[in-house]
């Protein structure tokens, strides 16, 4: 497994770089034998030291976790600890390769972009076209509604869209401010 370890606006060292790389792969390699890569990017927050953390574990399968502690260490246990839970609790149904087989073959090819936030108290823009900061390529897979929210738990993202297998359409799940997950699923047009 490639392990990259980074830091913005601060400076790692070989201890903590080896300490992460020997946790990744031991906590990883428990559930899957054949991971592909992990990120891990430590960054200062106010008097915190923030740790965000990526595992793509498999196809299909990237898990992301952050945490913020006063060390470093600290902060990275429980950034991997999070992973982990993950992990264990699905481990069953990451395990079923026929699913995935089955989903890897139904990925419809996506684009993503992040849009620049307007500023509170600004006037009217006279191009009502947002601009564009980001764009990155995804994938929308094709899972039932559970398997959506344990691929939005997983990524640790607030949405996710899915084309649902029982009908084959467009759905979406998303985490509400409530911590309960939210489902939409349009009904056809009949």
């Amino acid at each position: 497994m490639e392990i990259q370890v980074n830091g913005k606006q601060i400076d790692i060292g070989d201890a903590l770089r080896e300490q992460v790389t020997d946790r990744i792969e031991e906590r990883v390699s428990k559930y899957f034998d054949r991971a592909v890569d992990a990120h891990v990017t430590f960054s200062r927050d106010a008097h915190l030291i923030r740790v965000d953390c990526s595992v793509h574990a498999g196809h299909a399968i990237v898990m992301q976790s952050h945490a913020s502690a006063a060390e470093p260490y600290a902060a990275f246990d429980q950034a991997l600890d999070r992973i982990e839970t993950r992990l264990r609790r699905y481990k069953r149904r990451l395990r079923n390769h026929h699913a995935a087989a089955k989903a890897s073959a139904e990925l419809v090819a996506a684009a993503s972009y992040v849009l620049e936030a307007e500023e509170e108290g600004s006037e009217e823009p006279e191009d009502l076209q947002p601009l564009i900061i980001a764009e990155t390529k995804m994938e929308i897979p094709t899972t039932t509604v559970g398997g959506a929210v344990m691929r939005l738990d997983l990524s640790d993202a607030p949405v996710m869209m899915f084309r649902n297998s029982a009908h084959g359409r467009l759905n979406v799940v998303y985490r509400r401010p409530d911590g309960n997950i939210g489902w939409i699923d349009p009904q056809s047009q009949s």
